[in-house]
């Protein structure tokens, strides 16, 4: 046995590599890959710049023999999404389809023509997610190359499922089609052909999420830590396809004289199955920040709403001026908020559930969050 850092590991967890313009091998041990002239444990490692990670889907481009093999694409024509997923308001009156993007360039490209379909209100990007803010039923879609090449043609909910039709011509065919149907988390799937001249139609199956948004505030000390860097953490190990985690935002509150340094909260976006996915991702939750929160004045709440449009005021407020403990807990009661943990934290952890997916407006000082206008938001595309 020898070290390689901190553990312990066996010879044979090495494999060497040889590349094809280089003099230098190159070692893997697990995830780990690293550069020398000769093999010899333990492994010295003086700079963070002589090692690089290696994710289980090694990248063939920098180890193997590119230039004297040819490469082999299972499906050279489709792009699947990492994820869809809908989720709707208590009524399925509206519902937002948030797209989890492979390739940022095509959804783009669908963003745009998307954007113009009857139902769509509102389309936009945050980050690699595209989302569409929808209206329920269906539409004559009326495709056009170049200008309206694509749309979403349908969302129907039915039950605890949402069947949600893509149409589109030619490369949007099978964006459409193939790319949307193979995403995980569809459920099943009706295409047909597509690409080249064709115009296609697709119909993908997708569980009906409700939208649970989980504020903290108040996790780390003068010493240690960063709301911000552990909620992201959490939420990461718990994202499933029963809870899938969608958004996280930092959210500015005014600077009160407790603040730990630049006063900010987090809200947290997660897509729920039902309630009992719900209840245990925030046991999870509560379990975790109570194992790793440096504080404690730590606050956590949640709220399962579509759009949390009865915190507007009380977030304003609480981003300009200082706002007691006392009303911020009144104003969680009159609003269905459950108070999970209630310390201090619990004043900006309110106040950051209205900002969900606004992660570049909710950190700029004093920004007003707006009323969803929903007969009006279609001229803001």
């Amino acid at each position: 046995m020898f070290s390689l850092l901190s553990g312990q590991i066996d010879r044979i967890d090495f494999h060497r590599v040889e590349l094809t313009k280089t003099t230098i091998s190159i070692y893997i041990c697990k995830k780990w890959a690293f550069r020398s002239n000769e093999f010899s444990l333990p492994v010295p490692i003086p700079f963070k710049k002589e090692v690089f990670r290696i994710t289980k889907h090694i990248n063939a481009c920098a180890l193997d023999n590119r230039e004297i093999e040819e490469i082999t694409l299972d499906d050279p024509y489709t792009v699947p999404y990492k994820g869809i997923y809908a989720i709707c308001d208590a009524a399925n009156e509206y519902a937002e389809i948030v797209e989890h993007s492979n390739c940022y360039s095509g959804a783009a490209w669908s963003l745009y023509h998307y954007a113009k379909a009857p139902l769509v209100l509102k389309a936009r990007s945050t980050g690699n997610m595209i989302r569409y803010l929808m209206k329920t039923g269906f539409s004559n879609l009326e495709l056009k190359p170049s200008v309206a090449a694509a749309g979403i043609e349908s969302v129907v909910v039915q039950g605890d499922e949402v069947e949600i039709t893509y149409a589109g011509l030619g490369g949007g065919g099978v964006g459409a089609t193939r790319c949307r149907a193979f995403a995980d988390g569809v459920l099943r799937y009706n295409i047909s052909e597509s690409g080249g001249e064709k115009c296609a139609r697709g119909t993908v199956t997708v569980p009906r999420r409700d939208r649970v948004l989980i504020g903290i505030d108040d996790t780390d000390s003068k010493e240690v830590g960063a709301t911000w860097t552990l909620t992201h953490n959490i939420a990461r190990e718990l994202d499933c396809q029963e809870a899938v985690y969608l958004s996280h935002a930092l959210v500015q509150l005014f600077p009160v004289p407790e603040k730990t340094q630049n006063c900010m909260s987090t809200v947290l976006e997660f897509g729920c199955v039902d309630e009992n996915a719900k209840s245990r991702l925030v046991n999870a939750f509560e379990k975790a920040l109570k194992k790793y929160s440096a504080s404690a004045q730590t606050g956590m709440v949640v709220l399962s709403d579509f759009y949390a449009k009865g915190l507007y005021e009380y977030s304003n407020r609480c981003r300009t001026e200082r706002i007691l403990k006392a009303e911020a807990l009144q104003c969680a009661r009159e609003n269905g908020v459950e108070v999970v943990l209630d310390g201090n934290g619990v004043i900006g952890a309110l106040a950051s559930l209205p900002w969900f997916a606004r992660p570049e407006e909710s950190i700029i000082p004093g920004t007003q969050i707006k009323p969803l206008a929903m007969e009006k938001i279609k001229t803001d595309i």
